[in-house]
């Protein structure tokens, strides 16, 4: 039986854990986390895949990007999609970081090394409301892997596999 969540992140939760800041902060809650393992423990290893993660990004009008993509036909680019989903898919790390975030926050950096197999189903158009699926897949030493998938209204709309590098900020 899956552990009850704990892991609902409203939009103050989500910029004190990510970097990123508006226009580029692609993810406006975290609705659950599901964490592996001991969550005492950061290290990387095999009891951290599974670890899965559910979080939304609400599409508007008023998004810089559909100014010009495209202005009669707006869609949200699969780049930005692809940026979602790594956002999302690095709250697989805040359960183990959760003790001592500020620190942790400040010392590690999640950066993205590799998008294998992405696919784009759908169009994805002011209104929608993004929901973001990370599962972990791959845990070993800094190199950390993620299934992802993108629905709108329960209709897949994209999906990617997912490569990052969790390193030390000195170290970058």
């Amino acid at each position: 039986m899956t552990e009850p969540n704990r892991y609902h992140l409203n939009i103050d939760q989500v910029r004190r854990f990510l970097p990123h800041r508006q226009p580029f902060l692609m993810i406006d809650r975290v609705l659950e986390i599901h964490p592996m393992g001991n969550v005492d423990d950061l290290a990387a290893g095999p009891d951290k895949e599974g670890v899965r993660v559910r979080a939304i990004k609400n599409l508007t009008y008023n998004e810089p990007v559909f100014q010009g993509h495209f202005p009669n036909f707006s869609i949200f680019p699969g780049v930005l999609i692809v940026e979602a989903m790594a956002q999302a898919a690095s709250f697989s790390l805040y359960p183990y970081m959760e003790k001592d975030i500020d620190r942790l926050v400040r010392e590690f950096q999640c950066i993205l090394v590799g998008v294998d197999g992405a696919r784009f189903r759908k169009p994805v158009i002011p209104g929608d409301r993004l929901q973001l699926d990370s599962v972990v897949t791959k845990c070993r030493g800094k190199i950390w892997g993620f299934h992802v998938e993108a629905t709108v209204d329960g209709a897949r709309v994209a999906e990617a596999d997912i490569l990052a590098n969790l390193m030390v900020r000195s170290e970058s």
